[in-house]
């Protein structure tokens, strides 16, 4: 772990501070040339996955509303049509995204989640995020793209999802790299399968990773984590992922991923290790973005 300490919780793991007051990066700052240079060498045949799920948006009318939809809270994506002249010489269209919703892919910037009144590694909740925009820790330096090695780790192989009342640990995470005869370098970003829907329900049972899990992510240097799990629900205090990962080690999230491709490609090539590239749109001052992550092999 980490030796310096976010807040009260000094028996937690943090990065703050350890690449400077004002760090915007947190774990990315790991992703060195060489760490480039090793996801470049695991492309062999030019196969692509996506690792995002497909969202349809949902007309702005009934978005908003639980009227006309089952959801009783914004849809992830909401869309106008707009017909350019009375008689249209051309369509365009309209979205309002609503980044961290368990219906689209996104990534999660460290402003997402203050820790005691402060944002990764320690800057004031009020300095940083304002209703303008946010000002640190933002996702503009992920903006400028994301390339590194990626490495499944499949809790649910050959059609055994996890229960919802599973909480993975270290010695889980562990157990996978062992099963696949995979390594882990720092730099590298790990993607974990518990074949799991995260959007059926925002209300029920969820599995997700437990503190030795943050812990094993810290050892190992990852730089990046992607899931289709996450925190458990029933969240517990403090919130594995978002509150000691990304808040406290400036971890940045891949939430809510579609990681079914991934990982029968995976099994079909019996390769678990890949180039894994996120290029979000360069929209800045956000707390997060739609991203559409992209293993090749």
């Amino acid at each position: 772990m980490s030796p310096n300490a976010a807040s009260a919780h000094d028996d937690l793991p943090s990065n703050w501070g350890r690449w400077g007051e004002d760090d915007q990066l947190g774990t990315l700052n790991l992703i060195d040339d060489a760490a480039r240079a090793r996801a470049a060498a695991e492309v062999r045949d030019g196969t692509s996955v996506s690792l995002a799920r497909p969202t349809s948006p949902t007309p702005l009318t009934t978005g908003l509303s639980p009227f006309g939809t089952p959801s009783t809270s914004p849809a992830p994506v909401m869309q106008t049509v707009n017909f350019n002249g009375f008689t249209p010489v051309a369509t365009t269209d309209s979205l309002l995204v609503n980044t961290h919703n368990v219906g689209l892919t996104h990534l999660d910037a460290l402003a997402h989640i203050p820790v005691d009144g402060r944002i990764y590694p320690g800057v004031p909740l009020a300095d940083a995020v304002t209703p303008g925009g946010v000002r640190h820790g933002s996702a503009d330096p992920f903006t400028r793209g994301i390339i590194t090695r990626g490495v499944l780790l499949d809790l649910a192989p050959e059609g055994s999802p996890l229960t919802a009342e599973d909480r993975i640990s270290g010695g889980d995470l562990d157990d996978a790299l062992e099963r696949q005869g995979a390594e882990v370098h720092a730099g590298d970003a790990i993607v974990v399968r518990g074949d799991w829907d995260l959007s059926a329900s925002m209300t029920a049972p969820a599995p997700g990773l437990d503190l030795s899990a943050v812990a094993w992510l810290d050892a190992h240097g990852a730089a990046l984590y992607v899931g289709d799990i996450g925190d458990a629900h029933p969240p517990t205090l403090p919130m594995p992922m978002h509150q000691v990962a990304l808040g406290r080690l400036g971890m940045p999230l891949v939430d809510v991923a579609q990681l079914d491709d991934l990982a029968r490609t995976c099994a079909y090539l019996q390769r678990w290790s890949f180039m894994l590239v996120l290029a979000p749109p360069r929209i800045l001052g956000t707390t997060g973005l739609a991203v559409n992550p992209m293993a090749v092999f």
